[in-house]
């Protein structure tokens, strides 16, 4: 691992882009993106998340040294059928059999498209939906129909990614933090969280909650104002506050606390009602 990157490194600094190394050393990157062995962001033995920035260069590099192609989705070459794409990355499913899929125990239904280097896990489920490059989709989480996983966004266990939810994606800069969904989280329909921000867990959020790096997000209760973060299990909702010349600004409210405890005994319809 450490000599993958530093071929990564020095190529990246130095411009290389085209040499057998590199280019064994970004097949092998984005292979162990797909499977899960790597990932672009972690959590550190503090807690905090980190960016292995490094998986980015692989990423953008890839774009670097290999040119566009035609996209056979299902082996549909072998079938003598239409190919559909052209694109410098492959299907993540692409000439994957029934026996791979029940070992992977992924469901995905038609019209779903995760790409390569994507990692999804265990009991995933993904509705008509779209995975980008880098992600990682954590054990048992829904992503229901509509919804974009952006590139390198970490999706953590057991959550539900609602119908045309946008989850942002990130390549550049390259020490940006990816948006982070964490675990037990419910991201409600037609929601976009963008911009690097963490969704911390067990929170859920409403539906049309949109948050981004600027966004306000109030607590009720204390006035006190977060950015960037929603803490631990935080019910958020759309709302607004006052600016200058009596105009009202979006924000998002967080309008309950709830401990593990209740929010594993709640349904999130009751969370949600006021």
């Amino acid at each position: 691992m450490d000599q993958i990157k530093l071929v990564i490194e020095n190529a990246w600094e130095n411009k290389i882009s085209n040499n057998a190394e590199l280019k064994a050393a970004i097949r092998e990157t984005l292979s162990l993106l797909d499977v899960g062995k790597i990932r672009v962001a972690e959590k550190d033995v503090s807690g905090l998340w980190k960016v292995n920035d490094w998986t980015k260069k692989a990423i953008l590099l890839h774009f670097r040294t290999v040119d566009s192609s035609l996209i056979n989705f299902g082996n549909s070459a072998a079938k003598n059928e239409k190919t559909w794409w052209f694109d410098k990355v492959s299907g993540k499913f692409d000439n994957w059999d029934q026996e791979k899929f029940l070992k992977s125990k992924i469901r995905s239904v038609p019209n779903s498209f995760v790409r390569y280097s994507a990692y999804v896990g265990e009991n995933v489920v993904l509705m008509p939906s779209f995975v980008n490059v880098g992600a990682y989709i954590d054990f048992g989480t829904m992503v229901d129909s509509g919804a974009t996983i952006g590139s390198c966004a970490q999706i953590g266990k057991n959550c539900h990614i609602s119908s045309n939810v946008v989850i942002g994606g990130v390549l550049e800069p390259l020490q940006a933090t990816p948006v982070i969904i964490e675990d037990n989280c419910f991201i409600g329909a037609m929601s976009g969280v963008t911009e690097g921000v963490i969704v911390k867990e067990g929170s859920v959020l409403a539906m049309g909650v949109c948050i981004g790096a600027s966004t306000k997000i109030i607590d009720r209760k204390t006035g006190k104002i977060h950015y960037g973060e929603i803490p631990p299990y935080s019910v958020v909702v759309p709302g607004s506050i006052s600016s200058e010349n009596n105009v009202s600004l979006y924000c998002a409210v967080i309008v309950k606390k709830v401990d593990e405890k209740t929010r594993a005994k709640t349904s999130i319809n009751e969370l949600l009602r006021e």
